[in-house]
């Protein structure tokens, strides 16, 4: 069984840290928390450091101010990498992770070793737009439970939840449980932020995975694909039959797209540009 046990940064930040080798960082989306790499941890912690932690405003980290902006959000990754004395490090943010990813890969690039963006926003449409709005309307008015049902209904297939009752009601409970203002602002961000200096994408030279799940309504193949262009030599990774949560739901399959892009960084440093799967 992997041992671990949750530390703190001078700040606060809660992270979680295991294996050896080259440093892989994990950033969980809006209203999760480090836990919810697990099957990640366990599949990664063999070949590589894995460093799993909490964001502002979630887990045991500190909030952040209200007004705090994704740039606070990569000034927390960045403390993190100081404190544990890593110059450098792979990032793989999921979701709201992906816009913080992309703030510390634009703010820091010489800390970036590699970039894995996994289920994330860019360039909604208006509609789109429109349906996170909305949502962050209700956070805003009835708190982090406002739309939990209809959260874990984008974000899990309907045999996934079936087969996993116990999970997916622990995956509620966190979401009901989070700080009321960490969420707001967090989730503001995430409904905003998805085109966060878009023009300067094409200035990141690490290497770049960008992938999503073909079934996955928020975060689309389109979406995936429009970001992918604009970083140069960045690839595309588009699961089938995936939905959201894919990290969660198939951690194998999630593992081994990740283990193929950063064991390939070994052999050659500027991937070029195509469709992993």
């Amino acid at each position: 069984m992997m041992l671990f046990t949750a530390e703190r940064t001078p700040s606060g930040t809660s992270y979680l840290a295991t294996g050896q080798g080259q440093p892989v960082v994990l950033i969980h989306g809006v209203g999760l928390n480090k836990e919810m790499w697990g099957g990640q941890i366990v599949g990664l912690a063999s070949h590589y450091r894995v460093i799993a932690y909490d964001m502002l405003g979630h887990g045991a980290s500190p909030r952040p101010e209200p007004d705090t902006g994704l740039l606070g959000y990569a000034e927390q990754l960045r403390e993190l990498l100081d404190h544990l004395q890593l110059p450098q490090a792979c990032i793989i943010g999921f979701s709201m992770g992906g816009l913080v990813a992309r703030a510390f890969a634009l703010r820091y690039p010489q800390r970036l070793q590699a970039l894995v963006v996994l289920n994330s926003v860019f360039n909604r449409n208006p509609e789109q737009s429109a349906g996170v709005i909305e949502r962050t309307r209700q956070v805003a008015q009835y708190g982090p439970n406002a739309n939990a049902e209809a959260a874990l209904s984008r974000w899990f297939s309907r045999e996934y939840q079936a087969a996993n009752p116990a999970q997916i009601a622990a995956l509620r409970q966190t979401l009901a449980s989070n700080d009321p203002q960490g969420y707001l602002t967090t989730y503001e961000l995430f409904a905003t932020q998805d085109m966060y200096l878009a023009d300067e994408l094409g200035s990141i030279r690490a290497p770049t995975l960008i992938a999503t799940g073909e079934l996955d309504p928020g975060s689309t193949p389109q979406m995936a694909r429009e970001l992918a262009a604009r970083i140069p030599g960045a690839q595309v990774a588009v699961l089938a039959e995936q939905r959201h949560m894919m990290p969660v739901e198939s951690p194998r399959l999630v593992n081994q797209v990740l283990l193929d892009f950063l064991q390939r960084l070994q052999t050659s440093q500027h991937p070029t540009q195509g469709i992993v799967a």
